[in-house]
């Protein structure tokens, strides 16, 4: 008889001979990144700094490939967003203090964005540790308890014989449902210590499933097959869990009108007959949802941008699928079923009843029509002009990655992603200059497509050094920059509140010019001219800058009253 205690993994004979003479010249970096080849990581992005050369040194040993950007926040960006195209942890490499702290507004959105990052940085040498105030280079009180608030996890490495299991779990958890960034980090002196332990091979990090507890999926297929008018919010949890296709039928079978949030781009299909869209912002959708008797939100936590600034008030029953516990019932009542979205909306297509609704598409369109009409008396024809280019000149498997800007803003409500997983952006925390370097990110993970990254002059300042990364790494990013002379969203924000604006003017480069001055070909454009523009760029290998100066305008908002 067996038992799962007695189970031991016997290593090979070429493992037994690598473990009993291990190659000589390794150090405790050396630990790091055979830990993350054998997690099954490719790439790595990252900053070298004093304290961390010991793992930088390892890479040259290893077979990772190394993405160096040129500030720390904006490495944090590629790696969010090579964590989100390819749904791995993606590592990120730092140093103490200064290099580990310039990374924060980026873990915050990975964080609010739930997208793997394994940060892993170095720290002081061990002797200082404990709070003492010892003098080294970069030294901080307690650097993790910066991280705390930030990411999923923090993981804390003493000796060298910790780094592997360090990491391992760091991995697990940025990978179990909800995803997120996890910070480990490493004191310099284990860094550069002779490693005498063996290759690390082998790794193992399966990350553990989040599955419906299946009362309460019962619970919640009753109520929506006896619904009258049910709908559905789909959020970036049905992205991140490659679940829209599960969406897609049990909205087929319920005749549920979906919406999905600016999370959830590409959840759901844009021109489908039950398709509600993305326009959240809009009085008309949130009295449409208001409306459902049964509502089921799958993915999101409807937060502020998915409650019309927390407008919306559901008279109905509100079933929420959500693998953020945190998340589960913050902001309305509901039935809440803690599990990743692909799995409870399985377990829904296993137990719903088909409900007919020939009445459904038609409401779908006249709400749809009264958002077109909304927006016809606006004057905003210039506005959808530019987003039409766009996406007329985006191929439609292009992923693009957008800025906190006015165009960005309508594109949440307003464009079509074509697919799930192309459209992102930072509207999870909303920091400025994410475009740019999450695009290189992007771009790394999937060199076989073209990339979008779009900003406005303001965010562009944030990243132009990696102008330098685009051209040094040959990546294929067409950067569509938006120059309205200053941060115009906020410009708009203070006039209307204010009657005027302060501090949201700035003196730029002329973009174009510096573009070519890192080797990247650069064309000033207009909106009748962009489409083509942009076009020709993203067909030509390699990075290019697109500039278009236009002022922009907003669509009036429907929360204020």
């Amino acid at each position: 008889m067996t038992h799962d205690h007695d189970l031991v993994l016997r290593p090979t004979s070429a493992q037994t001979e690598a473990a009993l003479n291990p190659p000589p010249g390794r150090n405790g970096g050396d630990l790091v990144v055979e830990t993350l080849a054998g997690l099954g990581a490719t790439t790595v992005f990252g900053l070298p700094g004093q304290h961390a050369l010991g793992m930088f040194d390892a890479l040259r040993r290893s077979d990772l490939r190394y993405v160096g950007l040129r500030v720390e926040n904006n490495a944090g960006f590629a790696a969010d967003a090579y964590g989100r195209i390819t749904g791995e942890a993606a590592p990120l490499l730092l140093s103490t203090g200064p290099g580990a702290l310039t990374s924060l507004a980026a873990l915050q959105e990975a964080a609010a964005a739930s997208a793997p990052v394994l940060a892993i940085g170095s720290q002081i040498p061990t002797a200082g540790l404990g709070g003492g105030r010892h003098g080294y280079l970069h030294e901080l009180p307690d650097q993790a308890a910066s991280f705390r608030g930030v990411v999923k996890s923090v993981h804390t490495v003493r000796a060298q014989s910790q780094i592997p299991s360090a990491i391992a779990a760091a991995w697990k958890s940025a990978l179990t449902a909800p995803h997120g960034p996890v910070w480990v980090e490493i004191p310099q002196d284990v860094l550069l210590a002779p490693a005498s332990l063996p290759v690390v091979t082998g790794v193992d990090a399966t990350p553990d499933e989040l599955v419906p507890r299946p009362e309460l999926t019962a619970v919640a297929a009753d109520l929506l097959s006896r619904a009258a008018r049910p709908a559905i919010i789909a959020g970036g949890g049905v992205v991140r869990a490659d679940a829209s296709g599960k969406l897609r039928l049990l909205a087929e079978r319920l005749s549920a009108p979906v919406v999905t949030t600016f999370g959830g781009k590409g959840a759901f299909p844009w021109e489908h007959p039950l398709s509600l869209q993305s326009w959240l912002e809009d009085r008309h959708t949130t009295d449409f949802l208001e409306d459902a008797d049964v509502l089921l939100v799958v993915g999101s936590g409807l937060g502020e941008l998915s409650s019309n600034y927390h407008t919306f008030k559901p008279r109905g029953r509100v079933v929420q699928i959500e693998a953020d516990l945190g998340k589960l019932e913050s902001n309305h009542p509901a039935l809440g079923i803690h599990a990743d979205a692909r799995l409870a909306l399985q377990a829904l297509l296993e137990t719903v009843e088909e409900r007919e609704d020939p009445a459904a598409p038609e409401r779908v369109r006249d709400l749809l029509a009264r958002v077109r009409a909304r927006l016809a008396s606006q004057d905003l024809g210039l506005e959808q002009q530019v987003l039409a280019s766009v996406r007329r000149a985006l191929p439609a498997d292009a992923p693009s990655f957008w800025d906190m800007t006015i165009l960005a803003y309508w594109a949440w409500s307003a464009f079509d992603a074509k697919s799930p997983n192309t459209m992102h952006s930072a509207q999870g925390a909303g920091g400025l200059g994410y475009g740019f370097p999450a695009a290189l990110g992007a771009a790394a993970a999937d060199p076989t497509r073209p990339v979008l990254a779009v900003s406005g002059d303001g965010g562009a300042l944030y990243s132009i050094a990696e102008l330098a990364t685009a051209r040094q790494y040959d990546l294929n990013v067409t950067w569509l920059i938006v120059d309205d002379g200053g941060y115009g969203i906020l410009r708009e924000y203070m006039s209307d509140a204010f009657g005027q604006a302060t501090g949201t003017e700035l003196t730029r480069p002329d973009y174009v010019a510096l573009a070519e001055s890192f080797g990247v070909p650069g064309v000033r454009t207009s909106p009748e001219t962009l489409e083509a523009d942009l076009a020709e760029a993203l067909a030509s290998p390699g990075p290019s800058v697109v500039v278009l100066p236009a002022v922009l305008r907003m669509f009036a908002p429907t929360h204020l009253g």
